[in-house]
């Protein structure tokens, strides 16, 4: 799904232009009501381009909202944060040339978040600091937390403003399915606890072994605050500082329509930074914990994204659901968080389409079960897409009017 923001207008929109009905529309259906403002059609109400020193974009044919926030923001993620501060576009899947668009955030680069990471015991902010209307009388920025939501229906969905899809927990202690076998840069090579056993006698004449192989370590699960060894070092380019995220690869999933292997999960179990730097090895300390990481587990640079927002419009209707031809070969939830079967409200899945099929973050999905031979299928809810890779996506249900199940279908909103 291209849920990429287009700024083109066509004759067939200009020649269909009604009365808009009001509320938000779906990417795949253009707003109606295009009327013409200033020197422009539109299908919104912008407000008057601020005077200066205000900065302003004024929308030109081909821009996307994810490409601006790339080029004004360094970060193409942060759209959603540029949606919201342009209130008056109702659909972030449409914008037009000639709208004014208010910049004016201030945002924390990336690499500089990279080294606070976020864990039990610190306060978890976004990943972008806005100037706020509750800043103090200095002008500093306030820094809104992130909020941890049970059910994204809230009241400012009601009232139509954008609220988060999830949370950063959501992102950070999650995974993606991947390729059957991905190559990843460093490994946990030991902890501290390898050397704190005692030694028993050679003379036993055997080996003991425990459940998790021979006995040579007081602790098998490492967590937040344990000191771990990484196989690099400064020869590999590792330096004091770097933050990087445990992965940790699980099992094979299977596609739960086609039954072939679609590739491995690889669940991110928590965050690690490094502390000094040997030629070849490197001491590191587990600073934020989901599960328990173990000798062995993989490493890669950690990456913070922002958690998507969004304005929730209605539900599509259970009178008019997609034709059964367009959901044969739809996306799919392929996978639950922790193998949960029956799904609902604020569940977390993976879907089988990622960046490759132009996905984004933000992207809303009407989730449908197909019905027996000659029925329409069934509206069973919504999901949301909260992050993405390149072959799969996590998602949130965001709403469910029945129980979701991997391999029910979905269809772009």
């Amino acid at each position: 799904m291209n849920t990429r923001l287009t700024g083109v207008v066509t004759a067939a929109l200009l020649a269909t232009a009604l009365v808009p009905s009001g509320g938000a529309w779906g990417a795949d259906h253009p707003p109606k009501g295009l009327h013409f403002t200033g020197d422009h059609w539109t299908a919104w109400n912008p407000p008057p381009a601020p005077p200066p020193p205000a900065q302003v974009h004024v929308v030109a044919k081909g821009d996307t909202l994810w490409d601006l926030a790339k080029k004004y923001y360094g970060n193409p993620y942060l759209w959603p944060q540029l949606w919201e501060k342009n209130q008056y576009v109702l659909d972030a899947h449409w914008i037009y040339p000639g709208d004014p668009l208010q910049l004016g955030l201030q945002v924390t680069p990336a690499e500089n978040l990279a080294q606070t990471p976020g864990g039990p015991a610190t306060t978890t902010t976004t990943t972008t600091t806005m100037v706020m209307p509750g800043g103090d009388d200095k002008g500093k920025p306030e820094e809104k937390p992130a909020p941890e939501i049970k059910g994204v229906l809230s009241a400012g969905a009601a009232a139509g403003s954008p609220i988060p899809l999830g949370a950063e927990s959501d992102i950070d202690c999650s995974g993606y399915v991947g390729d059957l076998q991905e190559s990843f840069p460093y490994a946990i090579a030991g902890s501290e606890y390898d050397v704190l056993s005692p030694r028993l006698s050679a003379k036993s004449g055997h080996v003991v072994q425990g459940l998790y192989g021979a006995v040579g370590t007081i602790k098998y699960g490492l967590y937040t605050g344990d000191i771990v060894y990484l196989n690099g070092g400064r020869a590999r380019g590792l330096q004091p500082g770097g933050v990087f995220t445990i992965v940790q690869p699980q099992q094979e999933v299977l596609h739960p329509v086609s039954r072939q292997v679609f590739g491995r999960f690889y669940h991110y179990v928590g965050r690690v930074r490094v502390l000094s730097v040997q030629e070849e090895t490197a001491i590191a300390e587990i600073v934020y914990s989901c599960d328990s990481a173990v000798v062995g587990s993989l490493l890669q640079p950690y990456q913070p994204e922002p958690v998507p927002l969004a304005r929730l419009s209605a539900m599509r209707p259970v009178n008019y659901p997609a034709p059964v031809e367009k959901l044969n070969d739809a996306p799919t939830i392929i996978l639950s968080r922790d193998d949960v079967v029956s799904l609902g409200d604020d569940n977390v899945v993976w879907i089988d389409r990622g960046a490759n099929a132009d996905v984004t973050p933000g992207d809303v999905y009407t989730v449908y079960r197909l019905n027996r031979p000659g029925l329409p299928p069934v509206v069973l809810g919504e999901l949301a897409v909260l992050s993405v890779h390149p072959r799969s996506a996590l998602a949130k249900i965001v709403r469910s009017r029945y129980t979701i199940y991997v391999g029910d279908r979905l269809d772009p909103k």
